[in-house]
């Protein structure tokens, strides 16, 4: 719960502002663009989040796999609330010129910051207090809580913009959002700070002193593990900010669809997603975790050829499924993907491991999906090269499973 509670709050905190990006950012932090110019710019302060994740993975895993993953997870939770509140608070380009998109960016690499550290301590938490028989199964909810922040997120922005006229959204409804995440993190730090430290730190602390440099001992003992690592996150990272965020541009800027209509067929899509990433990671622990995520990624990367046909449809139905199916395919890789990820690496630099592995990958991956797909449909008038785009990724990642090796069951305590 605890794991859960947190990733939901920093993930609600991290796609609130993509949702934003992709709907009111435009207009008032860069109002002297045309609306597609301004997406695009928007989308650029959205992107820089991503170059501070690396970062905030090293310094998290650093001092996770020194100090222990509990206090790294209060700190991001208080440092992504505070961040996200401020955004809330920022007057626009109206207000203050040039000095409202450069708050803007500054308060984006805050959230970076701390969402770097919070995936890697969040998932290690919730597998070193488990069993590892149903590993995947437990390390499933906090990437549940990538959906169910994204849904808390595009539920309130419906809601916002479902009572009000688009002039009062765009003035302060907007912000209503963003201020709530100050109760939403009090909450957060309630729940997890009732949680003990991992008990497998403990042991191999009482066993061996940490490593000065766990970034490094990675780095030399587990290349092939940071590969892996990251080839299975590259296609889930790109599909997902494609899907959780390109989709809103795509249905309202591009298509003409109406927000509420675009906000609500991403609610439905992340609402069944939550119950499909703990069914495909139990799924995992029966059959295993490669053909599990295999299914995820080659199936994805064929209905990426279906998805903005039907997006495009203006067809209400045709919208809901293209989203509700992309998001089912994709909650085939994000379930397992914890346990697969974190049985690559031993204890000792578990937090790094993790980190690095994912948070570098989202430079290339998650921080340009959007921009580059406005850029290919500028490029090619088409919504095609998107698709193609996503298949690759989906294929690269498919491929890493398939190559790497089974981990279900293996204890942690074995992995060396």
């Amino acid at each position: 719960m605890a794991s859960l509670i947190g990733t939901t709050i920093e993930w609600y905190d991290f796609f609130l502002y993509g949702s934003a990006a992709a709907l009111v950012f435009n207009r008032l932090f860069f109002p002297q663009y045309d609306p597609l110019t301004g997406t695009l710019l928007a989308f650029a302060t959205y992107a820089v989040g991503f170059f501070a994740r690396p970062v905030g993975g090293i310094v998290f895993g650093h001092y996770g796999d020194r100090m222990g993953r509990k206090r790294l997870l209060m700190l991001s939770l208080v440092l992504m609330g505070v961040a996200t509140v401020l955004i809330g608070l920022l007057p626009t380009y109206a207000a203050i010129g040039v000095w409202a998109p450069i708050g803007l960016i500054v308060l984006r690499l805050i959230q970076g910051f701390a969402i770097g550290g919070e995936w890697g301590g969040a998932v290690l938490m919730a597998a070193e207090h488990g069993d590892d028989a149903r590993r995947g199964f437990w390390t499933s909810w906090p990437q549940a809580g990538v959906p169910a922040g994204n849904l808390l997120a595009a539920a309130l922005l419906a809601l916002m913009a479902g009572i009000q006229t688009e002039a009062e959204f765009l003035e302060w409804g907007w912000r209503v959002p963003f201020l709530m995440s100050a109760l939403l993190v009090a909450v957060g730090w309630y729940i997890r700070n009732r949680v003990t430290e991992s008990p497998l730190f403990e042991q191999a602390l009482a066993t061996e002193p940490p490593p000065n440099l766990p970034a490094i001992d990675v780095l030399r003992e587990r290349p092939r593990a940071l590969l892996l690592g990251a080839g299975l996150k590259f296609g889930e990272n790109i599909s997902g900010y494609i899907l959780f965020v390109f989709t809103l541009t795509y249905l309202v800027e591009l298509v003409g669809e109406s927000r509420g209509l675009a906000l609500n067929a991403l609610v439905l899509g992340a609402a069944v997603q939550f119950f499909a990433i703990p069914g495909f990671a139990l799924l995992s622990d029966r059959i295993g975790r490669r053909p599990v995520y295999a299914f995820g990624a080659f199936g994805l990367a064929a209905f990426s050829f279906l998805l903005f046909p039907l997006l495009g449809s203006g067809d209400t139905l045709s919208i809901y499924v293209a989203l509700v199916v992309g998001l089912f395919l994709h909650g085939a890789m994000y379930g397992p993907q914890a346990a697969f990820i974190i049985e690559l690496f031993p204890t000792r630099t578990r937090y790094s491991g993790v980190s690095i592995a994912t948070q570098l990958t989202s430079i290339v991956a998650g921080s340009l999906a959007p921009i580059v797909a406005i850029w290919l449909y500028r490029e090619y008038g088409s919504a095609t090269p998107i698709a193609v785009y996503v298949a690759t990724a989906c294929l690269i990642s498919g491929v890493s499973a398939l190559l790497a090796r089974e981990t279900k069951g293996v204890e942690l305590a074995a992995i060396k």
